[in-house]
């Protein structure tokens, strides 16, 4: 039995999506500082999302055995939130921290009201660990 799938053509997009004068759609319910949901997470503990002028700046803090880690920043790219859930016009962040023996490939946006993480974590160090997806969720801290 074949079965039969639909594809999204750019066309069939609402135009908040797809028009790129919309770049920073709803980007002020992203900026801010983030904590995770988790109090003890081994993840990331905080997430700070800045916007200077046109550009995304976010700035992750980790949950270190002795006290909080601050990643690098890193630029990150305004992103369409294709899921139109809802009818919501919504943007995503996604951005790409290198941090020596890890590479995280992250992506970020809101979902009714939660900041929703996930990361893409590569280990470059050659110790043999596997890479793994991690979704975490945080609440508006300021």
């Amino acid at each position: 039995m074949a079965e039969h799938l639909e594809f999204k053509q750019i066309g069939h997009l609402s135009r908040d999506l797809t028009d790129p004068g919309a770049s920073t759609l709803n980007a002020y319910k992203l900026v801010g500082r983030w904590g995770n949901t988790d109090p003890r997470t081994h993840g990331l503990a905080e997430l700070i999302i800045e916007l200077d002028g046109d550009n995304f700046n976010v700035t992750p803090v980790g949950a270190g055995a002795d006290g909080p880690i601050k990643w690098p920043t890193a630029s990150a790219t305004p992103l369409a939130n294709l899921e139109e859930e809802a009818g919501q016009r919504t943007m995503a962040l996604g951005a790409t921290f290198e941090l020596g023996f890890m590479r995280s490939e992250t992506y970020i946006r809101i979902n009714k009201g939660v900041l929703v993480i996930v990361l893409f974590n590569t280990f470059l160090d050659d110790s043999g660990r596997s890479g793994y997806v991690n979704r975490e969720f945080y609440y508006r801290r300021d």
